[in-house]
């Protein structure tokens, strides 16, 4: 990636969707609209998504995620074969993670002759910017961890590492459809260990040709964390994952453990997430450079990225895009400081 600029700017993946998105996919799901409709939509939104990040002036974009229905793997659980839902206990009230749709195991988990259509949405990316990219997938403990093993598997671990051989699969096809970047995501369990969540991306890694990073955040889902916002009991021991980058969330935590990467991140680039999406508050450019320089502190620039905490999934596309204007011009403030050149 030498073509890059010292402290590039991305996204984590997912984009804030238009209100039209929302109301073809509801259609959809009338009956109103037909297949080919939905595909139309998708293809509209993703122009959309890869022209607001070109305009805002990122360095490495994706597709923003914008095929993916009601989160970054819920829309995959409908094509994955060998798993049925399981009833919802709680539907009343305010939502939460317990009213996810969670699923049991019934055969061999397998995914339709075209994989999980990760391919598909990178091809289409790849063709419609001239910006470097980055695809990104679900790693194999967000994939298992709403499946119940059943008879079939003896237990979390054993359908994690099934979804690791399924990702391998995915992921070297994208090096064949031309990816250079790949990032696989996690949310930090707090019942895995970091070794475990290394163990596992590596496994679906494997041999896989091509820059790797891991994202690993706390939940994002209506802007909500899922768990305990802390890196410590995961560190060491991640740093076990080949990953050449590990893309962390900061901003959204006052930018605390940074000395986590201090101790023990000498070695890897820091993807710092410098942009805070949960929250409403519009981040000024130098917001983003002040946060920056307070990453600096650790992290030499030569060995880091910046990006939000996470995927902006669940962010008006308006706020989205005031987000990464920021983003992007905030670590332009930065360079500038630090080569001496605008």
């Amino acid at each position: 990636m030498a073509d890059l600029p010292l402290i590039p700017s991305t996204v984590v993946g997912s984009h804030g969707k238009p209100g039209w998105w929302f109301a073809t996919v509801k259609a959809y799901e009338a009956g109103q609209y037909g297949p080919a409709d939905l595909e139309e939509m998708f293809d509209d939104a993703a122009d959309t998504a890869i022209r607001d990040m070109e305009r805002a002036g990122l360095d490495i974009i994706t597709d923003g995620e914008v095929r993916r229905l009601d989160g970054y793997v819920d829309s995959y659980y409908a094509i994955i074969k060998g798993i049925e839902p399981l009833p919802v206990r709680r539907k009343a009230g305010p939502w939460g993670y317990d009213q996810q749709t969670r699923y049991e195991a019934t055969g061999r988990i397998e995914t339709p002759p075209g994989g999980l259509g990760i391919i598909k949405e990178f091809e289409y990316l790849r063709a419609h910017t001239g910006k470097r990219t980055k695809a990104t997938c679900a790693g194999p403990l967000t994939f298992g961890s709403r499946i119940h093993p059943g008879k079939m598997y003896k237990g979390v671990v054993d359908v994690a590492e099934r979804f690791a051989e399924v990702i391998n699969a995915e992921l070297k096809g994208l090096v064949e459809a031309g990816a250079d970047f790949i990032q696989l995501d996690e949310p930090a369990r707090g019942n895995v260990s970091g070794e475990e969540m290394a163990r596992l991306y590596n496994l679906a890694t494997d041999g896989v040709r091509a820059k790797l990073a891991f994202h690993v955040c706390f939940g994002n889902r209506f802007g909500r964390s899922r768990f305990d916002r802390t890196y410590r009991p995961y560190f060491p021991g991640l740093l076990e994952a080949r990953a050449e980058q590990f893309v962390l969330e900061f901003a959204g935590r006052e930018l605390t453990e940074l000395d986590l990467w201090k101790e023990y991140g000498r070695d890897r680039e820091l993807g710092a997430g410098v942009v805070d999406v949960k929250g409403f508050y519009p981040e000024t450019p130098e917001d983003v450079a002040r946060r920056i320089r307070r990453v600096l502190a650790v992290c030499p620039a030569e060995q880091l990225h910046v990006n939000p905490d996470c995927g902006f999934g669940w962010s008006p596309r308006y706020m989205c895009n005031q987000k990464i204007r920021a983003l992007a011009a905030g670590a332009a403030l930065v360079r500038a400081e630090l080569t001496g050149t605008t």
